[in-house]
């Protein structure tokens, strides 16, 4: 089962977060607050985002991406997908009640 990896403004994350488990695409999302360095546009940027680690199934996943997609502010959202190999199984069964399929 895969966990999302998604980086949003402050501003947007409680948001996108709330929206993704309150529409079963994610059975839980932690937020974490982080500095991020990156180039866009040729220019050097340093700011303050959330990182989201989006709890999801395979058949969600592609449902959850493109949500981000047309909820995040930016243009070009930091979406990625991490497969796990080993997971408890309580929480694999868990994960998967409470995201619709």
């Amino acid at each position: 089962m895969p966990t999302a990896y998604i980086t949003a403004p402050p501003e947007a994350a409680g948001d996108l977060a709330r929206t993704l488990v309150e529409e079963r695409l994610a059975a839980c999302v932690n937020r974490l607050s982080c500095d991020s360095v990156y180039r866009w546009d040729g220019d050097l940027h340093d700011d303050e985002e959330v990182i989201l680690l989006a709890k999801t199934t395979d058949a969600a996943y592609p449902a959850l991406r493109d949500r981000v997609v047309e909820l995040h502010p930016h243009d070009v959202p930091c979406i990625e997908r991490f497969d796990e190999d080993d997971v408890l199984d309580s929480f694999a069964t868990w994960r998967g009640d409470a995201v619709a399929e």
